[in-house]
């Protein structure tokens, strides 16, 4: 039986997280913490849990994980990186949800996240817990960088036309666009009903804290240097991602060879999914599926991707328990089919 922890237990992607281990028979989740709803039962938090989760929010203490073999850090960038260096010697697999270890460099972190990097040291032990490109090193792994929600969109969508030099690395345009519930359960007013509803707005345009995740990633994993526009947008769904990417195709390819070189690279990958017509959100909520599809535009010699996710399962807390299987020597699927 595995023993896991949930810190941050109370938001959005730690609530997603004791759902799906919940459902474990092989997986029992003996500790949650939170901060502003300490002594609350999660089940009086979100009544879904009510019959099925038997467990009150606690406050972080050390002592307490003694006994845990995996912890899962749901916690707002910028906390995680001090509460990993304590869990360091005491727990041996940790999973964190936040941006604080996805960057190979301290000051890229504190130009995107603005905040100083308080563990630097860790970056480099950190894995990155993509399934579809660090299998291998996630089973060896220690501390797992859970990848942004908007990165995983883009990066499963664009590795394989950069990996098979189909279209031009300096060529990309990424616009997406997220639920509500990528921003966290904090309340706010431009998260509020009446600013959300019937709107569609782009922010951070050129800012984002996942622009240089999406780069490091596609440079790391291509050995080329990758330029692309990203833009994200807040569209009123309470869940899911749906990206569509502009590329420049590097030869003239058809439809039949695209689909041949997405199918075989992720043959082996069981949850994306290459789909011959366009994706979309509703056919991905509540799965741990990436869903790709693609069309191309001889006019303007284009190769125009769409992934579609859903931002608390394969975005944030399905691609973490993907990770938690992966680590524990089990089929990455059990539990998130």
């Amino acid at each position: 039986m595995i023993q896991a922890a949930i810190i941050g237990a109370s938001g959005y992607s730690g609530a997603e997280l004791l759902r799906i281990l919940s459902r474990r028979d092989d997986v029992r989740v003996s500790k949650v913490t939170a901060g502003s709803s300490i002594g609350k039962r999660a089940d009086e938090l979100y009544p879904a849990f009510s019959g099925s989760v038997d467990l009150s929010f606690e406050p972080f203490a050390l002592e307490g994980f003694d006994d845990i073999d995996v912890v899962f850090l749901a916690l707002p960038s910028g906390e995680a990186m001090n509460l990993v260096p304590q869990l360091m010697n005491t727990v041996e697999h940790i999973i964190d949800l936040s941006g604080d270890f996805r960057l190979p460099d301290a000051r890229l972190y504190e130009q995107f996240y603005r905040n100083t990097h308080a563990a630097p040291d860790l970056l480099g032990e950190a894995v990155y817990g993509l399934p579809e490109l660090y299998k291998d090193r996630i089973a060896q792994a220690k501390l797992i960088a859970n990848p942004g929600c908007y990165p995983t969109s883009a990066i499963l969508a664009l590795l394989p036309a950069l990996k098979h030099h189909c279209i031009l690395p300096d060529s990309i345009v990424i616009n997406s666009m997220s639920g509500v519930s990528g921003a966290g359960r904090t309340a706010s007013l431009e998260l509020s009903f009446t600013e959300v509803n019937e709107n569609v707005r782009a922010y951070k345009i050129g800012t984002h804290q996942h622009i240089p995740e999406i780069q490091s990633v596609l440079e790391t994993a291509t050995g080329e240097s990758v330029m692309f526009s990203f833009v994200p947008h807040l569209v009123p769904l309470n869940r899911g991602i749906y990206s569509t990417i502009y590329t420049t195709l590097q030869t003239q390819l058809t439809e039949a060879e695209i689909f041949e070189v997405y199918h075989a690279f992720y043959q082996s990958a069981p949850f994306v999914r290459i789909k011959k017509e366009i994706p979309q959100i509703k056919h991905v909520v509540q799965t741990n599926y990436c869903d790709i599809g693609f069309t191309i535009n001889r006019r303007t010699n284009q190769l125009i991707l769409i992934s579609v996710i859903d931002n608390l399962v394969k975005g944030a807390a399905g691609q973490a328990v993907q990770n938690m299987n992966i680590m524990f020597g089990l089929p990455e699927e059990k539990g998130l089919l």
